[in-house]
């Protein structure tokens, strides 16, 4: 596989312990405003406090979320470094602890740190029930691994490559313990999952072609013992995958239809079907884009790669749910034998689709990924896709455009998504919208015009839905970062990926972090 498991060992310890150890190179104590505020506080020792206040006193140092303060000891305590680190306790707690502990990589990635001691406020749990405690704890993980992460994080063996051999976890107690020890795993394995997610994007698309795709989507089934299915070109025309096989056509790298099963659940009806749209590279087609940033198209897989890293997720995890994953993949080339505007498709669900513009290709090969999902039993469907640019012009690069035909399932995908801290918000899908799809010699045009871009895309989308609940997710301005922001650094952001997972488990367990987390 394209990524393994950051090597990293953990465990966790009480503050009287840590005292007699002393082995880390790097101490981690977290500082908020409040703590700053209360000279008679003793964050870590009483000089190095001192410092941090006297740079908050010059506005260097705030304690808010992604603020650092790094000092030598110089002796003053066993480990050669101390790095203070801001946080908020409320109102969201798990994003101020995902950020607080994302703010760690450039400090352990430019010194080199191999162990680390992470000091936990004393009584910040308290409160807190036992679920809260585990979703506090993956916060911590997640934000840890997910800052460590840079594009060139992988080796040419796939193995992650990083400094950090290991961290402790220092509490003040042991209350709770067990929940801990659950949360910190469960982070291990979403935030590894992200950044297989992450690795996916970010992979060359000389690299990274449909074929190659597939052949992932072979490994991480066997990895975690799931089904698949890849169907080739061959198998692609015999089905009748006229959308695939229309964006796929002008490249000489083939597209592939890449299908995966979990079967948590053997006596159930209900599948849940996770579609991603896995465009390896595009150029626009006959409709081509503009030379400038159009390397950075390699992210246009980006809904296959969050699919790709729910499923290893789900892999790991193994729920008590079916869930069947639709990668739909491609390379939209122009060529003598690419698709023209003015074609009229006919996709796998028996639709015909008039092509007004090339590099609208996104919601053609999901057409035919979504019918697939359905011939695999699917009774719910989610895709995700780098679907439009227009979703940027509404909600910008922080927020992904959610669209749907069933409120109740979006309510629980939005739910999932203020448990993970990932922002949705949705968008509309009234009826009159329609009429931009209407076309005067196919069923369906698949360029709506200049306005509302993105809910044009959406529905287009849902037209294939064949009726059954039905959630898009356009990460069209959310899966890739022009520069670092928090613990997300440049490069693809395997967005959705915790999302994904965790509307799964809000919807199998119910459990919701309630009021210790936000969403937009």
């Amino acid at each position: 596989m394209i990524w393994t498991d950051w090597p990293l060992r953990w465990a966790m310890t009480s503050a009287s312990s840590e005292v007699e150890q002393g082995t880390a190179d790097l101490i981690i104590a977290m500082a908020d405003r409040n703590s700053l505020e209360d000279d008679d506080r003793l964050i870590l020792h009483p000089r190095l406090d001192q410092a941090l206040r006297d740079r908050a006193k010059l506005g260097i140092y705030n304690g808010k979320p992604g603020d650092t303060a790094l000092f030598d000891t110089l002796g003053m305590l066993p480990e050669k470094y101390a790095l203070y680190v801001g946080f908020d306790s409320v109102p969201h707690r798990t994003k101020s602890l995902r950020e607080a502990a994302g703010s760690l990589g450039s400090t352990i990635l430019e010194y080199q740190i191999k162990q680390a001691a992470f000091i936990v406020p004393a009584g910040l749990f308290q409160s807190m029930d036992g679920y809260e405690i585990r979703a506090a704890s993956s916060a911590l993980m997640e934000g840890l691994l997910l800052g460590l992460y840079r594009r060139n994080s992988r080796s040419i063996s796939g193995r992650a490559n990083s400094s950090l051999e290991e961290i402790r976890f220092v509490l003040d107690s042991d209350s709770g313990s067990l929940d801990w020890e659950e949360g910190l795993l469960r982070g291990y394995r979403l935030a590894n999952s992200v950044c297989y997610a992450r690795e996916l994007t970010n992979e060359p698309a000389n690299l990274l072609t449909p074929e190659r795709l597939a052949e992932e989507a072979r490994s991480l089934a066997g990895q975690y013992g799931l089904e698949y299915r890849i169907y080739d070109e061959s198998e692609a025309v015999k089905e009748g995958m006229g959308g695939l096989l229309a964006v796929g056509k002008g490249s000489v790298n083939p597209p592939r239809m890449i299908v995966i099963h979990h079967r948590g659940a053997p006596d159930s009806k209900e599948t849940l079907g996770l579609i991603g749209k896995g465009v390896t590279f595009d150029t626009g087609g006959i409709s081509l884009k503009k030379p400038g940033g159009m390397e950075e198209m390699i992210s246009d897989m980006g809904g296959a790669s969050a699919v790709m890293g729910a499923m290893r997720a789900i892999g790991e995890w193994k729920p008590k749910m079916n869930i069947v994953a639709v990668i739909a993949a491609a390379e939209n080339m122009p060529s003598g034998s690419a698709f023209k505007p003015g074609d009229v498709l006919k996709t796998y669900s028996g639709k015909t689709v008039e092509v007004l513009n090339t590099d609208a290709e996104g919601r053609i090969v999901l057409a035919d990924g979504l019918t697939t999902a359905i011939k695999h039993g699917a009774t719910k469907l989610i895709d995700v896709a780098t679907l439009t640019g227009a979703v940027m012009h509404a909600l910008g690069d922080l927020t992904t455009g959610a669209f749907s035909n069933d409120e109740e399932m979006l309510q629980t995908f939005l739910q999932g998504s203020r448990n993970a801290d990932e922002y949705v918000w949705p968008l509309p899908t009234h009826p009159e919208y329609r009429v931009m799809l209407k076309s005067d010699v196919a069923d369906l045009k698949n360029h709506g015009g200049t306005w509302a871009g993105a809910i044009a895309g959406a529905l287009f989308v849902g037209e294939f839905s064949e009726e059954l609940p039905w959630i898009h997710l356009d990460i069209g301005g959310t899966t890739w970062m022009w520069s670092d922001r928090g613990f997300e650094s440049k490069g693809g952001t395997g967005v959705m990926v915790r999302s994904l997972v965790e509307y799964i488990r809000a919807g199998i367990t119910g459990e919701t972090i309630g009021k210790t987390t936000g969403n937009a």
